[in-house]
């Protein structure tokens, strides 16, 4: 990586590369500076001044035309290949912008992936079938990082971000069901309220999951501490942690039945977990980003229509 501050070589040259490098091509002053709408004079110093700096001659004048020197003929090859990088840069940035055909980064729980998101991306290709997804399924607190860091541009997460570096909206409660084994005590019920599995041990997700923070509160609420015995990192794996009589679980519901278990609802205290979208603020999107956003919005109370 060039280094880059006052007196370095890719500060002082870079500006003067791509005159130098179109006379060179065209082996005369005058018509490069046709070809870059400059004045004749102004290219003559600029390529000058190039020299003076290398402390070098790049070219030996002959009249009205200009020939490489060796050291000229060596700088043209790395400015050739530096320029045609820049090109590849620059094409791949207006690439990522590009509202018919640029790239969204969009990251969601894992418990949004088996349903919410396929209908989302399938809602939003049919206007924009041609915009590129990056997914990324992780936990929330990572995926704000990511967020922060501007690997993501846009996030579905629970709960939404406390913080003013982002920008949330909500889009959606879905109902926490208390997931026991078949063969438990409760599982002819159809409701419970949570005080009664105080005593029971419970599986839940590792500490940083935004579900894990919605549960252990939920549990506050009902006036106790839940006793952890598992703790995992998806929600399916605790179901079947349940099944084998390992605990019970604050789980969102399954969208296909898990032989082995029941789920009961919580009538106290209403167990609900608000998912939003969420994004950097003050942090320009993308039109690709913005269009992805808006229809994302667009959903908002309908964004769980299959739970």
């Amino acid at each position: 990586m060039a280094e880059l501050g006052p007196g370095e070589p890719a500060l002082l040259l870079a500006p003067r590369l791509a005159q130098f490098a179109a006379v060179a091509r065209l082996e005369h002053v005058t018509r490069a500076a046709a070809l870059l709408g400059v004045p004749q004079p102004t290219l003559s110093r600029a390529v000058a001044r190039l020299e003076e700096e290398l402390g070098v001659d790049l070219l030996a004048r002959q009249g009205r035309t200009v020939r490489l020197t060796r050291a000229g003929r060596l700088l043209l090859a790395s400015v050739e290949r530096a320029l045609a990088e820049v090109e590849r840069g620059a094409e791949a940035a207006r690439a990522e912008a590009d509202p018919a055909a640029g790239r969204v980064a969009f990251g969601f729980l894992h418990t949004m992936g088996p349903d919410a998101v396929p209908a989302l991306l399938r809602g939003f290709r049919a206007e924009h079938p041609q915009v590129r997804f990056q997914l990324v399924q992780d936990y929330g607190a990572a995926m704000l990082e990511r967020l922060r860091a501007g690997e993501l541009d846009l996030c579905l997460v629970s709960p939404l971000p406390d913080d003013p570096a982002f920008t949330g909206r909500p889009l959606d409660e879905q109902r926490l069901h208390l997931v026991v084994p078949a063969d438990h005590r409760l599982a002819g019920r159809r409701r419970i309220r949570l005080a009664e599995v105080a005593e029971e041990p419970f599986v839940g997700l590792e500490q940083g999951y935004g579900l894990r923070v919605i549960s252990d509160d939920f549990c506050a609420q009902a006036g106790f501490v839940p006793r952890l015995a598992f703790e995992g990192e998806e929600a399916e794996t605790l179901r079947g942690l349940v099944a084998a009589g390992l605990g019970v679980a604050l789980l969102p519901p399954a969208l296909v039945p898990r032989p082995g278990v029941v789920e009961l609802e919580v009538t106290a205290p209403r167990a609900r977990r608000a998912i939003g979208l969420a994004w950097a603020a003050g942090r320009p999107l993308t039109p690709p980003v913005a269009a992805f956003r808006d229809f994302v919005l667009s959903r908002r109370g309908r964004l769980l229509e299959h739970d």
